[in-house]
Parts: structure tokens; C-alpha cells; sequence
């Protein structure tokens, strides 16, 4: 059970958004308040208050910023997109809660009829879906897009992208230091400062030594946490100069080992792979290469339905390289497999809220699967619709950046928007796996969203407009020569 201090730190982060806004620019707080809360507060800790979804650290964070946004630095967020595709998405995205809704009205009965007399136990129950919970989804499914509204309203241009990338790499860096001390002592810093252990202890226990957690839900999220804060520390090694060059060189080096220390084999793959092209590839590529990935992560759930995915052979090659993650990964199928036949039992709209969409025993009620990646959560919640809205939302910025840049002159391009495209490429093929979708990935999709529509629509920057009254118009940044050969 978290300890007082949890909650406290819940109720005191609200506090420390509005003095993160009153203090620094609308960029770097918007930042910090939603990458800080992910970095530092409870994890699992929640408030359940009546006709709203449970407030935790994410949810907390993300609303923070947008009253710290909208009511201290007195700025304007623009809530619908520009570009008709994202917005029939984003519209799919909140309308698909009625039908998914509508269609589980009715409750989950587990019930064991004994063999002597006709008498029925009831088991287990799970109630149907109404009203009330059509408001709770409701409401949370715009908490979740806050971050992405936020960015893409005032972290698409040059100084917000900067922004994001230096964030990662700083909060990378120094948050390496907790990590590194748990992988000596143990994951115990969540127990000494919140009270509680918040995942399965024996999980963090790999090859003789100890994998880091620190304040996240999971060792793997913190190792993919590792991961965009490596290729943040590479992007700023290309982009940077002279002395600055080295330094962040040098931070590349320093954090492929803290990556290699987290004892994360997916991870370390994505960093050692990504890494290179983060130095030497050019933007263009980057995004090629990002949407490539991207459509990967989209059509995998698809290709397993037909069966095209040799999962045998992808076991079989990873028995090669360490038999105790082959057999990690060989549950990881078995339980998508078992989750994805309850998932074809409503496959348009999915079986809603209340842990529906999870295989029970039909008779104990207990909970026979443990689902994993995202991808399957969200599919069999809210179906093929709300499916692929979601990851719409997630992989249409990399399209429509592919697109509009194919049509930019190479002086106006950022050299940052393409290091973020693969961040959030990586991050959509780690959701296959691992439910590491974050508010701060739905930042990095807004910001993408947001500098590839000022591509298409080279208007006044939205971040210029105050509440009341709008500020000066600026138009698309300039790239100094001395950068235009690193794109």
C-alpha cells in the first residue's frame, strides 16, 4: 500500500505545475510538468473519486499542465487539428466510447452449478457498462490526449522541439544515477520513499544481478525510458558544435551502458540499432525510416490474425540468444493468442471497461491471462475501431510529416522534428510488446502533428496567441547554414 507521502506528493504536483509556469517559458513547463510527474511521482497510487476515471500520476500531470497552460501562463490550446485526416481520428477516438458502451450493457455472471441439486454459486461478477461509465471513459479519454493537444499547440516549433529532445537527455542523465545505484542495492528506492514495491520483485531479478525500476511501473519502462533519452543525447550529438559535440558524445557512450545495465534485450536492441542511425542518417531518412516502423506497429495485430507472424520461428531465434527470454516471449504469445480469441467475440467495439475484455475462468472468475502490449489491450477494450483510431493518432503525424516534408526546402527543415519521429516510432513497435504508451509519447505525437501542419498550413504560431488577445506573427524557423548538411 503507498504511504501518506504518496498521496501527498498526488496532491502537491498541481502546485508545483503552477510554479513551473509562472517561472520558466510555456515550453519547457508544459515539459517538465508531464515528464516530471512520469520521472517522480507514485506509481499505482490513485485517487478514485465518483463519475470520474481514477486520478494517478499520469492523469494528474497531464490536467496540471493544462490548467498551468491555459489559466497561469494565460495561453490558448487548440483541441482539433488542422488536417482532416487526424481530425475523423480524433473523432473516432472519443465517439467509440457509446457504441463500445452500448453494446456491454449487460453483466458478467461466473457461476458454479453444484452436481447434487440444482443450487447455483455465484462466483464472480462483473457489472455491465451504463451511463456513468460511458462519462468516466469519456473524460478519460481527453485526459489521455491533453499532452498531444499541448504539444501540438506549442511544441511544433523549432524552440519546442529543442525543448523535448534537451528534456529527455537531461532527465536521462541524471535520473541514470538512481538507476544505477537500485542495479547495486536492489530495487528499493519506490519502498524507502513511497512505502510499497510496485510490481512482482522477482521480475527485476535478471542474470545474477538486479534490473532498475526506480519510480515507473516497470523495469521495461524504465529501460525505454533509457532508450529515447540515448537517442536524445545522439540527436544533440549531430546537431551539436566544437566542445558541445563531445559532451554529448561522451553522454551517448555513458548512457548505452546505463541502457545495458537496465538487462532490457529489446531495449538495448532499439538503442544499439537506433543509435547509429540517429548519428550518421540524414532527416529525410529518419522519417522514412520512422514511418516504416510505424506501419509495422499498425499491421501487426492484422498479420496475427491471418497468422502471416511465424511466432514459432521468432522463439526459436530468441531460445538462440537467451533461453530465458525466449520462454518470457513464448508466454507473452500464448496469452495474446488467448486474449485476441475473447477479442474476435466483439471484435468492432471491444468488450469495454471492468477487465471484460480479459479471459476468466467460467466458473472462479479468475484471471487466466496477463495481457502485456498495449496494442492487444486496446484492441480488445475497444475493438478494431477503437484500435486503430489510437494508433491513427499515433502514426498519422509520421505520415503527414513524410508527406509535407517531401515539399519543404531543406533550410526550413528542423533538425529535431526527425530524432522525435523515431522516438515515437520506436516507441509504437515497443507497444507491441509492453504497455508503454505514456502521456509523454502523446506529447511527442502532438509535436510531430503540429510542425507538420505548420508545413502545410505556414500560418501564425499558434504558441504567439495569447488568451486574450494574440501576439506577433513568426513564420517557419530558418535553419543556420552551418546545419543544413546534417539533414
Amino acid at each position: 500500500m503507498p504511504n501518506a507521502f504518496a498521496y501527498l506528493m498526488l496532491m502537491t504536483w498541481p502546485l508545483v505545475c503552477v510554479a513551473l509556469f509562472r517561472r520558466m517559458p510555456v515550453e519547457r513547463a508544459i515539459i517538465w510538468s508531464i515528464l516530471g510527474g512520469y520521472l517522480i511521482l507514485p506509481p499505482v497510487a490513485e485517487f478514485d473519486l465518483p463519475l470520474i476515471p481514477s486520478m494517478n500520476k499520469d492523469s494528474i500531470a497531464a490536467v496540471s499542465a493544462t490548467v498551468g497552460c491555459i489559466f497561469i501562463a494565460r495561453k490558448r490550446v487548440s483541441f482539433w487539428p488542422k488536417s482532416w485526416s487526424m481530425q475523423v481520428l480524433l473523432a473516432v477516438f472519443m465517439l467509440v466510447v457509446i457504441p463500445t458502451v452500448l453494446t456491454n450493457r449487460e453483466p458478467m455472471i461466473f457461476e458454479v452449478l453444484a452436481s447434487s441439486q440444482p443450487i447455483r454459486f455465484i462466483t464472480g461478477y462483473l457489472p455491465g457498462m451504463g451511463l456513468r461509465d460511458l462519462l468516466s471513459v469519456t473524460i478519460n479519454q481527453v485526459i489521455v490526449l491533453l499532452p498531444f493537444f499541448l504539444a501540438m499547440t506549442y511544441l511544433s516549433s523549432e524552440n519546442g522541439l529543442r525543448e523535448i529532445i534537451l528534456a529527455l537527455a537531461v532527465a536521462g542523465l541524471v535520473y541514470s544515477v538512481p538507476a544505477l545505484i537500485e542495479t547495486i542495492i536492489s530495487p528499493l528506492i519506490n519502498i524507502y520513499v513511497y512505502g510499497f514495491f510496485q510490481h512482482d520483485f522477482r521480475q527485476m531479478i535478471r542474470e545474477g544481478g538486479f534490473r532498475p525500476i526506480v519510480f515507473l511501473p516497470h523495469g521495461l519502462w524504465l529501460a525505454f525510458f533509457f532508450v529515447t533519452a540515448l537517442l536524445s543525447v545522439a540527436a544533440l550529438a549531430r546537431v551539436s558544435r566544437d566542445k558541445a559535440r563531445l559532451y554529448w558524445g561522451g553522454a551517448t557512450l555513458y548512457m548505452l551502458l546505463v541502457l545495458n545495465a537496465c538487462k532490457s534485450l529489446a531495449s538495448l536492441s532499439y538503442g544499439l540499432v537506433l543509435t547509429p542511425v540517429m548519428l550518421f542518417v540524414g532527416a529525410r531518412t529518419k522519417i522514412m525510416l520512422a514511418l516504416v516502423l510505424a506501419s509495422i506497429a499498425i499491421t501487426y495485430p492484422m498479420l496475427r490474425n491471418f497468422g502471416v507472424v511465424p511466432l514459432d520461428a521468432i522463439v526459436a531465434q530468441a531460445e538462440e540468444i537467451n533461453p530465458a527470454r525466449a520462454q518470457s516471449l513464448g508466454y507473452r504469445f500464448d496469452n495474446e493468442e488467448q486474449m485476441l480469441d475473447r477479442a474476435h467475440e466483439k471484435p468492432w467495439f471491444g468488450w469495454g471497461g471492468w477487465g471484460r475484455n480479459l479471459v476468466r475462468h467460467p466458473e472462479t472468475a479468475e484471471i487466466l491471462t496477463v495481457p502485456d502490449g498495449s496494442w492487444i489491450i486496446v484492441f480488445g477494450t475497444f475493438g478494431w475501431v477503437g484500435y486503430l483510431a489510437q494508433m491513427g493518432l499515433l502514426a498519422g503525424p509520421i505520415l503527414l510529416l513524410f508527406s509535407y516534408s517531401r515539399r519543404t526546402p531543406v533550410s526550413e527543415f528542423s533538425p529535431y522534428v526527425a530524432p522525435i519521429t523515431i522516438i515515437l516510432a520506436a516507441t509504437m513497435m515497443d507497444m507491441l510488446l509492453n504497455a508503454t504508451l505514456t502521456p509523454f509519447t502523446w506529447l511527442c505525437a502532438g509535436a510531430v502533428l503540429g510542425y507538420a501542419e505548420r508545413l502545410r498550413f505556414p500560418t501564425k504560431a499558434p504558441e504567439e496567441k495569447l488568451l486574450f488577445g494574440e501576439g506577433p506573427v513568426i513564420g517557419r524557423s530558418v535553419i543556420p547554414p552551418e546545419k543544413r548538411s546534417l539533414l
